[in-house]
C-alpha cells in the first residue's frame, strides 16, 4: 500500500537544499527529487541502501573506465552520473522520511572518497594501458590529492569558523547586562535562511537583516535603552521588540568585492551557490565530461586548475573573515569597558 507522501512541490521544498552546486541543481535534482518521492511512496528503501547502491554503481563505472576504450569510457561516464544521482537521493530520502542517521552520514562521506579514489585509478590506469603515457599515472595522483585537499580544507575551515562563531556568542552572552538586550545573529545565517534576499535593492526583504551596531552591539544597545528611559518617561506603551544584533564576518570581503554581492544574489535566486567549481564540479569534469568526449587529460587539467582557483578564493575570503572576527572581538571588549562608565553615569 502506498505511503502518504506530500505532492512533488512540497517534496522539493523539504528535500532540496536552498543552496547547492550548479551541477546538482540543473542536472541532478530534476531527476532525483521525483525518484525520491516515488521510492518513499512505493518502497521501503532506506537512505543507507541508496548509499550502497551509489557506491556499487560507482564501482561499475570504475570497471568501465579500466577498459580504456572510448565506448567503455562513455558508459563509465553515464554510470558515474547515475551513481551521483543515487548519492544525492540518499540525503533527500533521509530528509523526506526522517530516517537519517549519524552512521549514514559517515558512510556516505567515506563511500564518496573511496569512489573517487577507485575511479581515478581505474580511469588513468586504463588510459595508461592504452597509450603507455606516464602522464596518466601522475594525473591519477593529482586527482586523488585535489579531492582530498578540497574536503580536508573545507572541513578545517568549517571547524575554525564554528569556533569563531562560538567565541563571539560566548563573549556577547557574557557582555549582556540589560534584560532587554537584543539577541545575536550572524549575517551568513540570515542570508542562508533568506536565499532570495538582495542586500542592495530588495529593501523589504533585507530590512530585518540590516546589522544593528555590528561592531559595538552592547554599548549601543544599552545606551539606546538609557536614552529611551530618560527622554520619554511618560510613555507607558511596551517598547517595540528589538531586532537581533547582527555580526557580519564577511563585511571586509564584500567591501573589497562589491560586485560579488550582485553575482551571489543572482545565483541564490536560482538555488546555486557562489562556489561554482567545488569538489562536485571537479569530479564531474574528470569522470563525466572528460571520458564522454574522450579528452581525459584536457578536462582533468582544466578542472583541477579551476578547483584550485576557487579554493584559493575561499582561503582568501576566510583570511578576511578572520580579520572581521578580530575586529568584532575587539569591539566587544571595548563595549565591555564602557558599560561600567555608562552604568555609573545613569545611576
Amino acid at each position: 500500500m502506498p505511503r502518504d507522501i506530500p505532492p512533488l512541490a512540497e517534496v522539493r521544498r523539504i528535500t532540496e537544499k536552498k543552496r547547492d552546486a550548479w551541477w546538482t541543481v540543473m542536472l541532478v535534482d530534476p531527476v532525483a527529487t521525483p525518484l525520491v518521492r516515488w521510492i518513499a511512496r512505493y518502497t521501503r528503501a532506506t537512505p543507507n541502501q541508496l548509499t550502497w547502491g551509489a557506491f556499487l554503481v560507482g564501482l561499475g563505472s570504475a570497471a568501465c573506465f579500466a577498459q580504456g576504450d572510448w565506448r567503455w569510457l562513455l558508459l563509465g561516464a553515464v554510470l558515474y552520473h547515475v551513481s551521483f544521482i543515487f548519492d544525492c537521493m540518499d540525503g533527500k530520502l533521509a530528509r523526506l522520511t526522517g530516517t537519517g542517521s549519524v552512521f549514514g552520514a559517515w558512510l556516505d562521506f567515506v563511500f564518496d572518497r573511496i569512489r573517487v579514489l577507485v575511479c581515478s585509478v581505474a580511469l588513468m590506469a586504463g588510459q595508461y594501458t592504452r597509450t603507455d603515457d606516464v602522464l596518466y599515472l601522475w594525473l591519477a595522483l593529482a586527482v586523488t590529492f585535489l579531492d582530498a585537499l578540497r574536503y580536508i580544507d573545507s572541513l578545517e575551515i568549517f571547524k575554525i569558523r564554528h569556533g569563531m562563531r562560538k567565541q563571539i556568542k560566548a563573549r556577547m552572552r557574557a557582555a549582556r547586562k540589560a534584560e532587554n538586550q537584543a539577541e545575536l545573529a550572524f549575517m551568513e545565517d540570515l542570508l542562508r535562511e533568506n536565499p532570495k534576499a538582495d542586500l542592495e535593492t530588495d529593501h523589504d526583504t533585507v530590512a530585518p537583516l540590516e546589522p544593528v551596531a555590528p561592531l559595538e552591539p552592547v554599548a549601543t544597545l544599552e545606551s539606546t535603552a538609557t536614552l529611551e528611559s530618560t527622554a520619554a518617561p511618560a510613555l507607558t506603551a511596551a517598547p517595540a521588540p528589538r531586532r537581533p544584533a547582527v555580526v557580519d564576518l564577511h563585511q571586509e570581503f564584500r567591501r573589497r568585492f562589491p560586485w560579488w554581492v550582485r553575482c551571489r544574489n543572482f545565483l541564490q535566486r536560482h538555488r546555486i551557490r557562489a562556489h561554482l567549481i567545488s569538489g562536485i564540479e571537479f569530479q564531474m569534469g574528470v569522470f563525466i565530461i572528460g571520458p564522454a568526449i574522450d579528452a581525459v587529460v584536457a578536462t582533468t587539467v582544466v578542472s583541477g586548475v579551476l578547483l584550485l582557483v576557487f579554493e584559493l578564493a575561499i582561503i582568501y575570503k576566510f583570511l578576511l573573515s578572520t580579520r572581521d572576527f578580530t575586529r568584532t572581538i575587539n569591539s566587544i571588549e571595548t563595549a565591555e569597558e564602557r558599560v561600567p562608565a555608562t552604568t555609573s553615569v545613569s545611576s
